[in-house]
């Protein structure tokens, strides 16, 4: 076991819950099929979640992620639009990633983070180009810690 591992273990507090029946087994059989080592570790996932979401709300929080893309790189324009963007979005944007797909279309892939507000207004900003197909947006309270510190 890792020495993180069992700092952490040490520090955790121990909760009791109760579920009814169809809850808990529906638990335990989400534990499975995720492969979750135990209902604690699927519980506290859940949680996780939950508390990055709420987090979202605060417009102003300073959170990590990724912009993902998906787009024809044939439109005339498209591409020099995105980057035109990334530069104006340039102290949220960390890195990105291209993945050549079949026929024309790339899959990329954008390291930021930033308040929460400026990241969804590069992602809305990158999917409104005309030729990008889809996309989205996928946050967490982990950060980079050089970068917008808290």
């Amino acid at each position: 076991m890792k020495t993180d591992q069992k700092h952490s273990r040490a520090l955790a507090q121990r909760i009791s819950v109760s579920l009814p029946p169809k809850l808990a087994t529906a638990l335990d059989e989400m534990v499975v099929s995720r492969g979750f080592q135990n209902r604690s570790q699927a519980v506290a996932e859940m949680i996780e979640t939950t508390l990055i979401d709420q987090q979202q709300e605060d417009c102003s929080t300073i959170m990590a992620g990724t912009v993902t893309l998906f787009y024809d790189s044939a439109k005339p324009g498209l591409l020099q639009k995105l980057a035109s963007i990334e530069r104006e979005h340039v102290e949220e944007c960390i890195s990105s990633q291209h993945v050549l797909l079949e026929g024309q279309y790339i899959m990329e892939v954008l390291l930021v983070q930033g308040p929460v507000q400026r990241l969804r207004d590069l992602t809305n900003c990158m999917l409104a180009v005309k030729g990008v197909s889809s996309g989205g947006l996928t946050l967490t309270n982990k950060l980079i810690p050089q970068l917008h510190g808290r």
